[in-house]
């Protein structure tokens, strides 16, 4: 597939634009900054203009897109200000679903966030594993973008029985030099409590997008994108016992086993997690 691939020099899209293009696909990324060369366009998301354009035809470079991956955000609350966060994230999400839908894309596939399961779980989630089964609990405006994001697509899926767009809800990207912090986290069970201790490797990352372009079919679907492990060596039980002593547990698990469900990705669209912090560990 030819790809437009939004936020293509951020930590995800850098290995997205990687991982893609290892595997056969032409990716055009496009940023507000990036490589000047045939496979980057330059574009301001929150210009609907700039990114019709883009997505349309850029000169000699592409005459048109097969499917849009859009990870283009300010990447997390407390960058910016909140005002700011919701006009650029929301402006860039919007003109860029609208544009696809105008041009005839029919395959969209975009970064939704762990945050809509209701981090920093200042208010402790319903039961663990989360999952995506109970309604978002936005506690963040980056957070609530992405709600408001999801029920976007959902209406335009609904106008649209031929288009689809699926949510990935990311945890928190890591590649491979962050692990060296990771040991650290063991001394304080709380300093990771905020997303239950779930993180995602970029690699891995960049496969769940890889499968749902090749096999999210038509409509709206969200999946919860983490590591088959949590970023601890203490265990799951004595985590929870700390921390959220009172949540109920929904299934079992195993003692690092990941608690933000990855079981619909994995029966859906076929997402594998095969990286993990521990085999880089010293």
């Amino acid at each position: 597939m030819r790809i437009a691939l939004t936020g293509s020099s951020g930590k995800l899209g850098t290995v997205v634009a990687r991982e893609l293009r290892a595997a056969g696909h032409d990716v055009i990324g496009m940023d507000v900054v990036g490589p000047r060369g045939p496979s980057f366009v330059e574009v301001d998301l929150t210009d609907y203009g700039q990114v019709v354009d883009a997505l349309g035809a850029v000169g000699d470079r592409h005459d048109g897109v097969d499917a849009v991956v859009h990870l283009g955000a300010i990447p997390a609350p407390g960058i910016r200000s909140d005002i700011a966060t919701f006009h650029n994230n929301m402006a860039a999400t919007f003109n860029v679903f609208w544009a696809a839908v105008r041009l005839g894309i029919r395959r969209i596939v975009y970064a939704s966030s762990e945050t809509v399961q209701g981090l920093p779980f200042d208010t402790p989630p319903p039961y663990v594993p989360v999952d995506e089964e109970y309604e978002p609990r936005p506690e963040s405006v980056y957070s609530l973008v992405k709600t408001l994001e999801e029920r976007l697509a959902r209406e335009l899926v609904r106008w649209h029985p031929d288009l689809s767009i699926t949510a990935l809800r990311f945890s928190n990207v890591m590649v491979p030099e962050d692990y060296a912090e990771f040991p650290d986290y063991d001394s304080d069970a709380r300093l990771r409590k905020w997303n239950l201790w779930g993180y995602i490797d970029a690699r891995d990352g960049a496969q769940a997008v890889q499968r749902a372009l090749e096999v999210a079919p038509a409509g709206f679907d969200n999946f919860l994108i983490a590591a088959s492990d949590t970023v601890m060596s203490r265990p799951n039980a004595e985590l929870l016992a700390e921390v959220f002593p009172d949540v109920p547990v929904a299934r079992e698990f195993g003692p690092n086993e990941t608690l933000l469900s990855i079981d619909k990705a994995r029966r859906l669209i076929g997402f594998d997690p095969r990286h993990s912090w521990r085999d880089h560990a010293g």
